[in-house]
C-alpha cells in the first residue's frame, strides 16, 4: 500500500468517526440534563470534549490499522461491527439527550458496549495494537453505563 493510499484510508476513518461525533453533538445536554439530580462522581462537563476527541481519535486509529493491515476485503466483518457500534455510539446522544429517556438509553449503551466488546474481539484477530486503542472506549462507555443508570434511577 503506498503512503498516500494509507493517509488517505487514515483521513477517511477519521472523517467517519468524527461525523458521529457531529451527529451526536447536534443534541447537546442543555438546560435539562443540567437540572437533572447527579451523583457525586459524575464527571465536570468540561471533561466530555477532551475525553471524546481522544476517544474517536483512537477508535480511528484503531479500524485504520485493522482495514491498513487487512485489506478491505480481509476486514469486512470486523469493520461493519465497527462501523454498527459507531453508529449506536451517535444514536445514543439522540436518545438520553435529544429524547430524554434514560430508560431507552441505557438499554441502548448496554447493545453499545456489547457491539463494542465484539468489535474488541474481532480487532484482536487482525492486529492486536488495535485493541489497546479501543480499551480506553470501552472503560469509558462501561462508565458511562453505569451513569447513565444511575441518572435513569435518581431522576
Amino acid at each position: 500500500m503506498t503512503p498516500l493510499k494509507a493517509g488517505a484510508g487514515l483521513l477517511a476513518f477519521l472523517i467517519l468517526c468524527f461525523s458521529a461525533a457531529a451527529f451526536g453533538s447536534l443534541f447537546p445536554p442543555g438546560e435539562w440534563y443540567a437540572g437533572l439530580d447527579k451523583p457525586v462522581w459524575n464527571p465536570p462537563a468540561w471533561l466530555f470534549g477532551p475525553v471524546w476527541t481522544l476517544l474517536y481519535t483512537m477508535m480511528a486509529v484503531a479500524a485504520w490499522r485493522v482495514w491498513w493491515r487487512r485489506g478491505l476485503k480481509a476486514a469486512r466483518l470486523p469493520l461493519a461491527v465497527f462501523l454498527f457500534q459507531l453508529v449506536l455510539n451517535a444514536l445514543w446522544s439522540a436518545i438520553f439527550f435529544g429524547l430524554q429517556m434514560m430508560g431507552w438509553a441505557f438499554f441502548h449503551i448496554l447493545l453499545l458496549l456489547a457491539a463494542i466488546t465484539l468489535t474488541i474481539r474481532l480487532f484482536y484477530r487482525e492486529d492486536r495494537l488495535s485493541i489497546w486503542l479501543l480499551l480506553p472506549y470501552w472503560a469509558w462507555v462501561a462508565f458511562a453505563s453505569v451513569l447513565n443508570f444511575t441518572l435513569w434511577i435518581m431522576n
